[in-house]
C-alpha cells in the first residue's frame, strides 16, 4: 500500500497534481475538505484499517507535519512517497489570484506558509522523494529530490 504525502505551500499546484495523477486510485485526505484534525485522522485511519493506498493533500510545510502521516503509515506496513512542490511565492500568489470564493488565501497566509517551509528529508521516514515544479504552461514536471541545502547536522 502507498501513502501519498503532498508537501508546499498554498497554490503550489497540489490537489491538481492530485486530480491528474491519483484521482482513480487513492483516497484523497485534505484538512481543506474534511475541516478538522480529528476528521482528517479518523479518514487516515481507516485507510490504514482497510488498506487503502490515500494522499494526505494539505501543506505539510514542517517535519513535525509531516510525522503525524509518515508514523502511522510506515507502523502499517505502507510505502511513503513524498512529493515537494518547488515555488516561488510570486508564482503561487499569480495561481492564487485566479482562485474564487472561499478558495483565495490571503497573502499573509501565503507568505507565512512559506516562511514555516522545511524542505522533506529522506530521513523523516520516506521511501521515495520527488520535487515537483508546475511550468508556466501548467504541466508538472517530477524529478528525484535533491535538497536545495545540506541537511542539518
Amino acid at each position: 500500500m502507498e501513502a501519498v504525502i503532498l508537501v508546499g505551500i498554498q497554490a503550489s499546484g497540489k490537489s491538481t497534481f492530485y486530480q491528474q495523477r491519483f484521482f482513480d486510485t487513492h483516497v484523497r485526505i485534505s484538512r481543506d475538505l474534511l475541516r478538522t484534525r480529528n476528521r482528517e485522522q479518523q479518514l487516515m485511519r481507516t485507510c490504514l484499517q482497510t488498506r487503502q493506498p490515500f494522499v494526505i493533500d494539505n501543506t505539510n510545510v514542517t517535519a513535525e507535519e509531516r510525522a503525524r502521516f509518515i508514523g502511522p503509515a510506515k507502523a502499517n506496513g505502507y510505502h511513503v512517497v513524498g512529493y515537494f512542490f518547488r515555488t516561488e511565492t510570486r508564482a503561487a500568489i499569480a495561481r492564487n489570484k485566479l482562485r474564487q470564493g472561499k478558495a483565495v488565501v490571503p497573502i499573509p497566509g501565503i507568505l507565512g506558509t512559506y516562511k514555516k517551509l522545511e524542505e522533506p528529508r529522506m530521513d523523516e521516514g520516506f521511501d521515495e522523494l520527488f520535487a515537483v515544479i508546475l511550468t508556466p504552461s501548467n504541466e508538472f514536471v517530477v524529478e528525484p529530490f535533491v535538497p536545495a541545502s545540506p541537511p542539518p547536522g
